[in-house]
Protein backbone atom coordinates (compact mmCIF):
# COMPACT_ATOMS: atom_id res chain seq x y z
CA UNK A 1 0.00 0.00 0.00
CA UNK A 2 1.50 3.52 -0.94
CA UNK A 3 2.13 5.18 2.31
CA UNK A 4 3.08 9.21 1.26
CA UNK A 5 3.95 9.87 5.15
CA UNK A 6 5.93 6.88 4.93
CA UNK A 7 7.67 8.18 1.52
CA UNK A 8 8.33 11.27 2.84
CA UNK A 9 10.26 10.62 6.09
CA UNK A 10 12.84 8.87 3.91
CA UNK A 11 13.35 12.00 2.52
CA UNK A 12 15.75 13.72 5.07
CA UNK A 13 15.71 17.74 3.06
CA UNK A 14 11.32 17.76 3.29
CA UNK A 15 11.94 18.29 6.92
CA UNK A 16 13.48 21.56 6.98
CA UNK A 17 12.07 24.99 6.60
CA UNK A 18 12.65 27.75 4.38
CA UNK A 19 11.82 31.11 5.52
CA UNK A 20 10.39 30.10 8.47
CA UNK A 21 7.90 27.84 6.79
CA UNK A 22 7.84 24.57 5.86
CA UNK A 23 9.29 23.25 2.56
CA UNK A 24 6.79 22.64 -0.08
CA UNK A 25 8.94 21.51 -2.84
CA UNK A 26 7.01 21.70 -6.36
CA UNK A 27 10.62 22.08 -8.33
CA UNK A 28 10.82 18.52 -9.16
CA UNK A 29 10.68 19.05 -12.99
CA UNK A 30 14.20 20.30 -12.28
CA UNK A 31 15.69 17.92 -10.03
CA UNK A 32 14.25 15.47 -7.58
CA UNK A 33 15.52 15.51 -3.74
CA UNK A 34 16.82 12.54 -2.62
CA UNK A 35 16.24 9.74 -0.27
CA UNK A 36 18.09 8.48 2.51
CA UNK A 37 19.14 5.21 0.97
CA UNK A 38 20.79 7.11 -1.98
CA UNK A 39 22.57 9.83 0.32
CA UNK A 40 23.59 6.61 2.22
CA UNK A 41 24.64 4.40 -0.41
CA UNK A 42 27.06 7.25 -1.97
CA UNK A 43 28.66 8.02 1.43
CA UNK A 44 29.46 4.76 1.71
CA UNK A 45 31.22 4.48 -1.85
CA UNK A 46 32.95 7.24 -0.51
CA UNK A 47 34.28 6.19 2.84
CA UNK A 48 34.64 2.69 2.29
CA UNK A 49 34.07 1.72 -1.36
CA UNK A 50 35.70 3.91 -3.80
CA UNK A 51 38.36 3.21 -6.46
CA UNK A 52 38.42 4.09 -10.24
CA UNK A 53 36.64 1.21 -12.16
CA UNK A 54 37.68 -1.28 -14.43
CA UNK A 55 40.99 -3.07 -15.29
CA UNK A 56 42.33 -2.15 -11.76
CA UNK A 57 42.22 -5.46 -10.48
CA UNK A 58 42.70 -4.94 -6.51
CA UNK A 59 40.10 -5.34 -4.12
CA UNK A 60 38.52 -2.03 -3.80
CA UNK A 61 38.14 -1.58 -8.09
CA UNK A 62 37.23 -5.19 -8.27
CA UNK A 63 33.95 -3.84 -5.17
CA UNK A 64 33.86 -0.71 -7.04
CA UNK A 65 33.51 -2.24 -10.59
CA UNK A 66 30.70 -4.60 -9.49
CA UNK A 67 28.93 -1.42 -8.12
CA UNK A 68 28.52 0.55 -10.84
CA UNK A 69 28.42 -2.32 -13.76
CA UNK A 70 25.45 -3.63 -12.15
CA UNK A 71 23.39 -0.31 -12.60
CA UNK A 72 23.83 -0.54 -16.00
CA UNK A 73 21.47 -4.11 -15.40
CA UNK A 74 19.02 -1.92 -13.12
CA UNK A 75 18.72 0.59 -16.15
CA UNK A 76 17.65 -2.20 -18.26
CA UNK A 77 15.30 -3.66 -16.35
CA UNK A 78 13.98 -0.39 -15.43
CA UNK A 79 13.26 0.86 -19.11
CA UNK A 80 12.56 -3.49 -20.04
CA UNK A 81 15.02 -3.13 -23.02
CA UNK A 82 15.98 -6.01 -24.16
CA UNK A 83 19.60 -6.49 -23.51
CA UNK A 84 21.85 -4.55 -20.42
CA UNK A 85 24.05 -4.12 -23.37
CA UNK A 86 21.47 -1.69 -24.86
CA UNK A 87 22.12 0.63 -22.39
CA UNK A 88 25.07 3.44 -22.37
CA UNK A 89 25.59 4.60 -19.18
CA UNK A 90 26.20 8.63 -19.44
CA UNK A 91 25.91 12.00 -17.39
CA UNK A 92 22.13 12.24 -18.70
CA UNK A 93 19.63 13.03 -21.21
CA UNK A 94 21.96 16.01 -22.21
CA UNK A 95 24.94 14.21 -23.21
CA UNK A 96 22.94 11.05 -24.73
CA UNK A 97 21.34 13.12 -26.96
CA UNK A 98 24.14 14.97 -28.02
CA UNK A 99 26.38 11.23 -28.66
CA UNK A 100 23.38 10.06 -31.01
CA UNK A 101 23.23 13.37 -32.68
CA UNK A 102 27.73 13.43 -33.12
CA UNK A 103 27.63 9.85 -33.68
CA UNK A 104 24.89 8.57 -35.09
CA UNK A 105 23.55 11.43 -36.94
CA UNK A 106 26.29 13.64 -38.04
CA UNK A 107 27.80 10.45 -40.16
CA UNK A 108 24.59 10.14 -42.44
CA UNK A 109 22.81 13.50 -42.89
CA UNK A 110 23.63 15.88 -45.16
CA UNK A 111 22.03 18.98 -46.52
CA UNK A 112 18.48 19.18 -46.95
CA UNK A 113 17.86 16.30 -44.43
CA UNK A 114 15.40 16.44 -42.20
CA UNK A 115 14.77 16.05 -38.29
CA UNK A 116 10.92 16.41 -37.01
CA UNK A 117 10.91 18.10 -33.89
CA UNK A 118 7.66 18.63 -31.84
CA UNK A 119 7.83 22.46 -30.28
CA UNK A 120 7.65 21.61 -27.30
CA UNK A 121 11.02 20.02 -26.54
CA UNK A 122 13.65 20.81 -24.05
CA UNK A 123 17.10 22.74 -25.18
CA UNK A 124 18.63 19.32 -24.64
CA UNK A 125 16.65 18.10 -27.81
CA UNK A 126 16.83 21.17 -30.05
CA UNK A 127 20.31 22.16 -29.83
CA UNK A 128 22.14 19.04 -30.49
CA UNK A 129 19.67 19.07 -33.77
CA UNK A 130 20.85 23.12 -34.36
CA UNK A 131 24.58 21.80 -34.54
CA UNK A 132 23.26 19.89 -37.71
CA UNK A 133 21.60 22.70 -39.13
CA UNK A 134 24.16 25.01 -38.79
CA UNK A 135 27.34 22.74 -39.59
CA UNK A 136 25.84 20.39 -42.76
CA UNK A 137 22.54 22.23 -43.76
CA UNK A 138 19.95 19.77 -41.92
CA UNK A 139 16.36 21.25 -41.73
CA UNK A 140 14.64 21.62 -38.44
CA UNK A 141 10.72 20.27 -38.85
CA UNK A 142 8.65 21.84 -36.02
CA UNK A 143 4.87 20.08 -34.93
CA UNK A 144 2.85 22.72 -33.17
CA UNK A 145 0.62 21.34 -29.99
CA UNK A 146 -3.69 21.74 -30.17
CA UNK A 147 -4.74 24.71 -27.87
CA UNK A 148 -5.14 22.65 -25.00
CA UNK A 149 -1.22 21.22 -25.45
CA UNK A 150 -2.09 18.14 -26.56
CA UNK A 151 0.31 16.98 -29.76
CA UNK A 152 -1.49 14.79 -32.43
CA UNK A 153 1.00 11.67 -32.97
CA UNK A 154 -0.42 11.52 -36.51
CA UNK A 155 0.54 15.04 -37.17
CA UNK A 156 4.01 14.35 -36.04
CA UNK A 157 3.55 10.83 -38.54
CA UNK A 158 2.09 13.41 -41.39
CA UNK A 159 5.37 16.23 -41.11
CA UNK A 160 7.66 12.80 -41.97
CA UNK A 161 8.43 13.63 -45.97
CA UNK A 162 11.27 11.61 -48.02
CA UNK A 163 13.96 13.54 -46.80
CA UNK A 164 13.39 13.49 -43.31
CA UNK A 165 16.28 11.43 -41.16
CA UNK A 166 15.00 11.64 -37.84
CA UNK A 167 12.15 12.08 -35.59
CA UNK A 168 12.95 13.69 -31.96
CA UNK A 169 10.25 14.10 -29.66
CA UNK A 170 9.78 14.09 -25.75
CA UNK A 171 7.32 11.46 -24.40
CA UNK A 172 6.06 14.15 -21.42
CA UNK A 173 6.41 17.94 -21.86
CA UNK A 174 8.29 19.96 -18.97
CA UNK A 175 6.37 22.53 -19.34
CA UNK A 176 2.70 21.24 -20.17
CA UNK A 177 2.90 18.18 -18.29
CA UNK A 178 1.37 16.62 -21.48
CA UNK A 179 1.56 13.31 -22.30
CA UNK A 180 2.89 11.88 -25.83
CA UNK A 181 1.97 8.61 -27.61
CA UNK A 182 5.62 7.68 -28.76
CA UNK A 183 4.35 4.30 -28.97
CA UNK A 184 2.09 5.63 -31.92
CA UNK A 185 4.56 8.05 -33.46
CA UNK A 186 7.37 5.31 -33.24
CA UNK A 187 5.19 3.06 -35.31
CA UNK A 188 4.11 5.36 -38.11
CA UNK A 189 7.52 6.70 -38.69
CA UNK A 190 9.01 3.56 -38.61
CA UNK A 191 6.57 2.18 -41.40
CA UNK A 192 8.37 4.85 -43.37
CA UNK A 193 11.46 3.87 -42.28
CA UNK A 194 12.70 6.72 -39.95
CA UNK A 195 14.16 5.73 -36.58
CA UNK A 196 12.97 8.00 -33.60
CA UNK A 197 14.63 9.63 -30.24
CA UNK A 198 12.63 9.69 -27.15
CA UNK A 199 13.75 12.20 -24.75
CA UNK A 200 12.20 10.22 -21.48
CA UNK A 201 13.47 12.70 -18.98
CA UNK A 202 10.16 14.01 -17.37
CA UNK A 203 8.32 10.60 -18.07
CA UNK A 204 10.74 8.24 -17.00
CA UNK A 205 9.92 9.40 -13.14
CA UNK A 206 6.16 9.56 -13.72
CA UNK A 207 4.98 6.45 -15.13
CA UNK A 208 5.99 3.14 -16.26
CA UNK A 209 8.42 2.97 -19.44
CA UNK A 210 8.75 -0.47 -21.56
CA UNK A 211 11.16 0.87 -24.51
CA UNK A 212 10.21 -2.77 -26.12
CA UNK A 213 6.44 -1.58 -26.39
CA UNK A 214 7.51 2.31 -27.44
CA UNK A 215 9.79 0.87 -29.86
CA UNK A 216 12.00 3.73 -29.82
CA UNK A 217 15.57 3.51 -31.56
CA UNK A 218 16.90 6.09 -28.70
CA UNK A 219 15.62 6.86 -25.40
CA UNK A 220 17.23 9.40 -22.70
CA UNK A 221 16.91 9.44 -19.11
CA UNK A 222 19.02 11.39 -16.62
CA UNK A 223 19.23 10.72 -12.85
CA UNK A 224 18.75 13.74 -11.09
CA UNK A 225 15.29 13.69 -12.06
CA UNK A 226 14.85 10.15 -11.02
CA UNK A 227 15.42 10.62 -6.96
CA UNK A 228 19.21 10.06 -7.64
CA UNK A 229 22.27 12.46 -8.42
CA UNK A 230 23.13 14.71 -10.74
CA UNK A 231 26.03 13.85 -13.18
CA UNK A 232 24.18 10.59 -13.80
CA UNK A 233 21.99 8.93 -16.42
CA UNK A 234 21.55 6.25 -19.80
CA UNK A 235 20.30 6.36 -23.03
CA UNK A 236 18.78 2.74 -24.37
CA UNK A 237 20.03 2.74 -28.13
CA UNK A 238 18.40 -0.20 -30.37
CA UNK A 239 20.92 -2.71 -31.17
CA UNK A 240 20.20 -1.74 -34.81
CA UNK A 241 21.24 1.73 -34.08
CA UNK A 242 24.01 1.26 -31.88
CA UNK A 243 25.87 -0.91 -34.32
CA UNK A 244 25.59 2.14 -36.52
CA UNK A 245 27.13 4.59 -34.24
CA UNK A 246 30.46 5.52 -34.26
CA UNK A 247 32.16 6.79 -31.26
CA UNK A 248 31.33 10.29 -29.36
CA UNK A 249 34.33 10.79 -27.24
CA UNK A 250 37.48 9.26 -27.36
CA UNK A 251 40.06 8.00 -24.58
CA UNK A 252 39.83 5.39 -21.87
CA UNK A 253 37.62 2.65 -21.58
CA UNK A 254 36.68 2.30 -25.24
CA UNK A 255 39.54 0.93 -26.89
CA UNK A 256 40.97 -2.22 -27.02
CA UNK A 257 44.62 -1.31 -28.37
CA UNK A 258 45.98 1.85 -29.19
CA UNK A 259 48.69 1.89 -31.63
CA UNK A 260 50.62 4.71 -33.68
CA UNK A 261 48.85 4.45 -36.83
CA UNK A 262 45.58 2.63 -35.85
CA UNK A 263 43.22 2.33 -32.62
CA UNK A 264 40.62 -0.34 -32.04
CA UNK A 265 37.67 0.12 -30.49
CA UNK A 266 36.03 -1.92 -27.49
CA UNK A 267 32.71 -3.62 -28.68
CA UNK A 268 29.59 -1.18 -27.85
CA UNK A 269 28.41 -0.26 -25.30
CA UNK A 270 31.50 0.50 -23.70
CA UNK A 271 32.55 1.62 -27.02
CA UNK A 272 30.57 5.17 -26.11
CA UNK A 273 31.91 5.56 -22.68
CA UNK A 274 35.27 7.35 -23.21
CA UNK A 275 37.18 8.21 -19.73
CA UNK A 276 36.99 7.96 -16.23
CA UNK A 277 33.19 7.95 -15.39
CA UNK A 278 30.64 9.26 -12.66
CA UNK A 279 31.11 6.33 -10.42
CA UNK A 280 29.55 7.13 -7.17
CA UNK A 281 27.31 9.31 -9.16
CA UNK A 282 25.65 6.27 -11.27
CA UNK A 283 25.75 3.71 -7.97
CA UNK A 284 23.43 6.63 -6.64
CA UNK A 285 21.43 6.38 -9.55
CA UNK A 286 20.97 2.62 -9.23
CA UNK A 287 20.18 2.71 -6.05
CA UNK A 288 17.87 5.66 -6.40
CA UNK A 289 15.70 2.64 -9.32
CA UNK A 290 15.97 0.40 -7.43
CA UNK A 291 13.95 2.38 -4.17
CA UNK A 292 11.55 3.56 -7.41
CA UNK A 293 11.00 -0.02 -8.47
CA UNK A 294 10.53 -1.34 -4.71
CA UNK A 295 7.92 1.54 -4.38
CA UNK A 296 6.19 0.53 -7.56
CA UNK A 297 6.01 2.59 -11.09
CA UNK A 298 2.01 1.70 -11.16
CA UNK A 299 1.77 2.89 -7.06
CA UNK A 300 4.13 6.39 -7.95
CA UNK A 301 1.93 6.87 -11.14
CA UNK A 302 -1.68 6.56 -9.45
CA UNK A 303 -0.31 8.89 -6.89
CA UNK A 304 0.68 11.42 -8.79
CA UNK A 305 -2.15 11.14 -11.09
CA UNK A 306 -4.21 11.69 -7.52
CA UNK A 307 -2.00 14.87 -7.04
CA UNK A 308 -3.20 16.20 -10.28
CA UNK A 309 -6.55 15.84 -10.40
CA UNK A 310 -6.63 17.76 -6.99
CA UNK A 311 -4.40 20.22 -8.42
CA UNK A 312 -6.49 20.62 -11.02
CA UNK A 313 -9.57 21.64 -9.45
CA UNK A 314 -7.85 24.05 -7.05
CA UNK A 315 -5.72 25.67 -9.84
CA UNK A 316 -8.82 26.15 -12.01
CA UNK A 317 -10.67 27.10 -9.32
CA UNK A 318 -8.72 30.70 -9.45
CA UNK A 319 -10.00 32.78 -12.00
CA UNK A 320 -7.34 35.05 -12.16
CA UNK A 321 -4.28 32.40 -12.82
CA UNK A 322 -4.05 31.36 -16.55
CA UNK A 323 -2.84 27.73 -16.48
CA UNK A 324 -0.93 26.90 -19.42
CA UNK A 325 -1.62 23.40 -21.16
CA UNK A 326 -5.24 21.10 -20.69
CA UNK A 327 -3.98 18.08 -22.17
CA UNK A 328 -5.94 15.06 -21.10
CA UNK A 329 -4.29 12.81 -19.12
CA UNK A 330 -1.28 15.24 -18.44
CA UNK A 331 1.73 14.82 -15.64
CA UNK A 332 1.27 16.55 -12.26
CA UNK A 333 3.27 19.46 -13.90
CA UNK A 334 1.49 23.21 -14.05
CA UNK A 335 2.79 25.76 -15.58
CA UNK A 336 1.33 29.37 -14.91
CA UNK A 337 0.80 33.04 -14.88
CA UNK A 338 -1.42 35.48 -13.25
CA UNK A 339 -3.27 38.12 -14.80
CA UNK A 340 -1.86 41.57 -13.97
CA UNK A 341 1.60 42.88 -14.44
CA UNK A 342 3.37 40.13 -12.15
CA UNK A 343 6.30 38.53 -13.89
CA UNK A 344 6.84 34.59 -13.26
CA UNK A 345 9.86 36.09 -11.46
CA UNK A 346 7.69 37.60 -8.98
CA UNK A 347 5.31 35.51 -8.28
CA UNK A 348 7.90 32.91 -7.39
CA UNK A 349 9.84 35.48 -4.92
CA UNK A 350 6.38 35.52 -3.35
CA UNK A 351 6.06 31.71 -2.81
CA UNK A 352 9.33 31.67 -1.88
CA UNK A 353 8.96 33.35 1.52
CA UNK A 354 5.85 31.16 1.53
CA UNK A 355 8.27 28.35 1.69
CA UNK A 356 6.80 26.88 -1.57
CA UNK A 357 9.60 26.28 -4.08
CA UNK A 358 8.41 26.77 -7.77
CA UNK A 359 10.60 27.35 -11.12
CA UNK A 360 10.47 30.37 -13.01
CA UNK A 361 11.63 31.60 -16.51
CA UNK A 362 11.39 29.69 -20.15
CA UNK A 363 12.28 26.47 -18.50
CA UNK A 364 14.81 25.47 -21.52
CA UNK A 365 11.88 25.28 -23.80
CA UNK A 366 11.67 28.43 -25.84
CA UNK A 367 10.17 28.14 -28.92
CA UNK A 368 7.42 26.39 -27.14
CA UNK A 369 7.44 30.01 -25.15
CA UNK A 370 7.31 31.68 -27.97
CA UNK A 371 4.45 29.37 -29.85
CA UNK A 372 2.36 30.58 -26.27
CA UNK A 373 2.88 34.13 -26.42
CA UNK A 374 4.89 34.27 -23.13
CA UNK A 375 8.24 35.01 -22.36
CA UNK A 376 7.86 33.22 -19.06
CA UNK A 377 5.88 31.10 -16.97
CA UNK A 378 5.67 29.92 -12.94
CA UNK A 379 5.94 26.03 -12.90
CA UNK A 380 5.01 23.87 -10.13
CA UNK A 381 5.35 20.24 -10.85
CA UNK A 382 4.86 17.01 -8.33
CA UNK A 383 6.67 14.16 -7.10
CA UNK A 384 5.98 10.99 -5.47
CA UNK A 385 6.24 12.76 -2.36
CA UNK A 386 4.02 15.96 -2.59
CA UNK A 387 0.59 15.86 -0.54
CA UNK A 388 -2.56 17.39 -1.24
CA UNK A 389 -2.18 19.67 1.30
CA UNK A 390 0.82 21.16 -0.37
CA UNK A 391 -1.51 22.20 -3.31
CA UNK A 392 -2.94 23.83 -0.86
CA UNK A 393 -0.16 25.56 0.46
CA UNK A 394 0.95 26.37 -3.31
CA UNK A 395 -2.94 27.51 -3.83
CA UNK A 396 -2.93 29.70 -0.38
CA UNK A 397 0.51 31.33 -1.73
CA UNK A 398 -1.08 31.99 -5.12
CA UNK A 399 -3.75 33.70 -3.64
CA UNK A 400 -1.26 35.69 -1.25
CA UNK A 401 0.39 36.69 -5.03
CA UNK A 402 -3.19 37.92 -6.21
CA UNK A 403 -3.65 40.29 -3.45
CA UNK A 404 -0.05 42.12 -3.61
CA UNK A 405 -0.07 42.18 -7.47
CA UNK A 406 -3.81 42.58 -8.66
Amino acid sequence: MFDVDAIRAQFPILGREVNGKPLVYLDNGASAQKPRVVIDAMTRMYESEYANVHRGLHYLSNVATDHYEGVRGKIARFLNAGSEDDIILNSGTTEGINMVSYGWAAPRMEAGDEIVLSIMEHHANIVPWHFLRERQGVVLKWVDTAADGSLDPQAVIDAIGPKTKLVAVTQMSNVLGTLVDVKAICAGAHAKGVPVLVDGSQAAVHLPVDVQDIGCDFYAITGHKLYGPSGSGAIFVHPDRMREMRPFLGGGDMIREVGRDAVTYNDAPMKFEAGTPGIVQTVGLGVALDWMMDVGMDNIAAHEAGLRDYAQDRLHGLNWLQVQGNAPGKGAIFSFTLDGPAHAHDISTVLDKKGVAVRAGAHCAMPLMDHLGLTATCRASFGVYNTTAEVDALVDALELCHELFA
